[in-house]
């Protein structure tokens, strides 16, 4: 096992501007087969095989990124396992041959962590995806676990005190919705549709020259989709996949589009590119995990996220570097299993603003 290989080795490569993507082959297959992978645990995968198999695979799954592995310690579970020498001795961590006698190495789990309290079994961990950014002080409220019938009320409410909808997500067919002052939005309208990405309403707010600033879906299929006024933005086009449409957003790309935001409705994807955005390359971070070593490169190079959306099954994220950026931006992020309320509070004290939120995969 090489040092820097991730837990989840079967991990697809995070998809790039210019480079590969799970889905780029059109036919998903590479995603299907990882993800059939992904759903095996090590209890099915290793039932025909001897204890030390299940137990070895127990342990590097649950191993971090960046740590280094205890060679000595995976080769000794094997031990009982060798009846005679090998007749071509592996060397390991230097002056350790396996099939060569040497002293056993004995796990003690109580000093160790027990692998079976990470270990995946199968079932995804889906979490709420929060991302701060510092902005000037201004208002702005949240709301969560809004059902269908009560979203109008808080959105007509906000649009009362002087607020607009920044951003929306939904988990479990429930809606939450954040609203703030610091849009730049002159109007906005709403539509929500059992439907994802109703169309004939979408082209009729067009021409009455709103885009669309913000989208969710439910896992029951319905969608929330936002429309505004007040954007630099001077044409859009959308698209629903059943995948990940990572082709079409690098065509849409060369012809000048960047993607202004994403949303999800089960496994479905949405993703809305628009042209005269503040932005001046982007880059697609796609993975089955929350991807922090590719955010945080780019990061270091420039980048920052501006978009996100999560299915049960992958985490996607847009990262660009704006046209004209003087400061280094500020931003956090939170993975949180309950809507992040405490955590918003605490970096409004900070000066640090909710700019996107999803729900979604975050861990095998």
């Amino acid at each position: 096992m090489k040092k820097g290989v991730p837990p989840c080795a079967c991990t697809p490569a995070a998809g790039r501007r210019r480079g590969s993507s799970p889905t780029e082959d059109g036919d998903n297959k590479s995603f299907l087969v990882c993800k059939k992978k992904m759903e095996i645990s090590p209890e099915v995968l290793c039932s025909f095989c001897p204890a030390p198999f299940k137990h070895f695979l127990e342990l590097v799954t649950t191993m971090k990124f960046d740590e280094e592995p205890n060679y000595q310690k995976l080769v000794s579970l094997f031990d009982d396992l060798i009846v005679g020498p090998a007749s071509r001795p592996i060397r390991i961590a230097g002056d350790l041959e396996v099939g060569h006698k040497r002293e056993r190495i004995a796990v003690n789990l109580e000093e160790d962590e027990r692998p079976m309290e990470k270990v995946r079994l199968g079932s995804p961990a889906t979490q709420w995806i929060s991302i701060y950014s510092a902005r000037r002080n201004m208002k702005q409220r949240y709301h969560y676990n809004i059902a269908d019938s009560r979203l109008p009320h808080h959105i007509q409410k906000g649009y009362e005190d002087g607020v607009f909808i920044s951003c929306i997500a939904s988990s479990k067919n429930v809606w939450a919705l954040i609203m703030d002052a610091g849009t730049g939005f002159s109007s906005q309208v709403f539509d929500l549709s059992q439907n994802f990405l109703q169309k004939d309403w979408i082209m009729e707010q067009w021409e009455k020259n709103f885009y669309i600033t913000a989208i969710a879906g439910a896992t029951n299929g319905s969608s929330l989709v936002v429309m505004s006024k007040g954007t630099p933005y001077t044409k859009q086009s959308y698209k629903v996949s059943e995948s990940f449409p990572y082709k079409w957003i690098t065509k849409k790309w060369k012809e000048g589009f960047h993607v202004t935001c994403m949303g999800t409705a089960g496994n479905r994807w949405g993703v809305v590119t628009s042209r005269n955005t503040d932005y001046s390359y982007q880059a697609v971070e796609l993975d089955f995990v929350y991807p922090s070593e590719g955010i945080h490169q780019r990061y270091g190079a420039g980048y920052r996220i501006t978009s996100c959306a999560a299915t049960p099954d992958q985490a996607a994220f847009i990262m660009s570097i704006a046209k004209e950026s003087k400061t280094k931006p500020v931003d956090e992020t939170f993975l949180t299993c309950d809507f992040p309320s405490k955590a918003t509070k605490e970096q409004w004290a900070k000066g640090l603003y909710i700019t996107l939120i999803c729900h979604g995969r975050t861990a095998c």
